[in-house]
């Protein structure tokens, strides 16, 4: 026979752990979660020296994915080898606001990595070799992004929504990478990359160890003043737009609008609602245009929180056929969360998936330096993960209800087909 199942517990009680904070002699702040057993360290330095911060499309992610390309002590090879040769690794994830040098370590090695590492955050070399094949690498992976139709879908959306020559807007071209020059990274990298516009996260072995490497290394960082955001103002207008690219046997669908970012009062709810729309498995739009009507393998909304504001769709791919009857069920699931009340049942169900992720992501010293980073370089208060869970754990229908009147009509959307 079959043992029983284990029972189901509720999650009771979620806790962030709050960082200790510190600053190196420079005024970088360093959060510190000091936690686990095993001698690893993760190190986090976050420069707000993403799109926003551009004098030049494209400059940050180029200047971002060139700064292991040589400095003035390492070539490439050299800063590669030595994180093999010592168990470490490097990477550089840029998102729209940041650019992010994030390294794991154990903890014993850092006298041997933290050097390369300031390196390269102090006199990048910016190689013109490694920037020639760099964009010629990324015009040919653009060629082939602009054959796929979800990601015209994605660049036309994210366009229309916040104009073209917005930062969360714009969209890279062949010739946006060729008009790029080496002056163009070194002029992004002096005005960015400052202790003015830094701040660094570590966690799991840390303790005065780490600090006082910390000093000795990213001390060195330059002063600087925090870099000013440009941000045009957005003017997006409910339209359709149709795409044909005859010869595809699918279409791609994005319906979506403006929203805000994290700091808004609604954003908590908006947080639950889109998760019963289309941000789980178990979603409404999943149940009727997966489960019940089959027309398509996957379909979800989002809501992605930028720095400075935010916007929310709802995608997925279908075959030609079934196009039209998609987006018929899309506005209905939207008008519905609108006219009734979301049932206690599913309700519960929705609090404790979300619930459930959120204690996945205080898991460790790891996924609790994650949570804390994303608060924090968002301008907020580590008290605001409370009020998140509470919004989670005691949001009403007629809250949600309310929520869909004012952000989920069908004809305040933009729509975007192609194929």
């Amino acid at each position: 026979m079959r043992p029983p199942a284990p029972p189901i517990h509720k999650v009771e009680e979620l806790k962030l752990r709050h960082p200790q904070l510190y600053h190196l002699s420079n005024g970088i702040p360093v959060y510190d979660i000091n936690m686990g057993s095993l001698p690893v360290v993760k190190i986090e330095i976050v420069f707000f020296a993403g799109r926003p911060f551009e004098k030049k499309q494209l400059a940050a992610r180029t200047t971002a994915s060139l700064l292991r390309e040589g400095s003035a002590n390492y070539s490439s090879a050299e800063i590669a080898n030595a994180f093999d040769f010592y168990g470490g690794s490097l990477s550089i994830p840029v998102s729209m606001d940041t650019s992010n040098v994030l390294i794991y370590s154990l903890t014993r090695h850092l006298d041997k990595l933290l050097p390369i590492v300031a390196d390269v955050l102090t006199r990048p070399s910016f190689p013109q070799k490694e920037l020639d094949l760099y964009v010629a690498r990324a015009k040919k992976r653009l060629q082939l992004d602009l054959s796929k139709n979800d990601v015209i879908a994605y660049r036309t959306i994210t366009e229309k929504i916040f104009g073209e020559d917005h930062p969360y807007g714009y969209n890279s071209l062949p010739e946006t990478y060729e008009a790029l020059s080496r002056e163009d990274l070194i002029s992004h990298f002096e005005e960015n990359y400052t202790a003015g516009n830094c701040m660094v996260f570590v966690s799991g072995d840390t303790g005065e160890l780490l600090r006082n490497k910390l000093e000795q290394y990213l001390g060195r960082i330059p002063r600087g003043p925090q870099s000013e955001a440009f941000l045009p103002s957005v003017n997006a207008v409910p339209e359709k737009f149709k795409i044909e690219r005859p010869g595809t046997v699918q279409s791609a669908i994005r319906i979506g609008r403006q929203l805000f970012n994290r700091k808004h009062p609604d954003y908590n709810g908006m947080y639950v609602l889109n998760t019963i729309l289309g941000g789980y498995f178990g979603s409404r739009l999943m149940e009727n245009i997966r489960e019940d009507k089959g027309y398509t393998y996957n379909i979800y909304s989002t809501h992605d929180a930028f720095f400075y504001d935010g916007y929310f769709y709802v995608g997925t791919d279908v075959g030609k056929e079934f196009l039209e009857p998609t987006i018929k069920e899309i506005h209905f699931e939207m008008e519905r969360l609108q006219s009734e009340l979301v049932g206690a049942g599913e309700l519960e169900m929705v609090r404790n998936y979300l619930l459930g992720n959120l204690l996945t992501n205080l898991d460790g010293p790891f996924n609790v330096a994650e949570v804390v980073k994303t608060f924090i370089l968002e301008g907020m208060s580590l008290d605001d993960f409370d009020k998140l869970i509470q919004t989670i754990s005691s949001i009403g229908a007629e809250e949600i209800r309310t929520l869909a009147e004012k952000y989920l009509s069908p004809k305040d959307m933009i729509e975007v087909v192609v194929g």
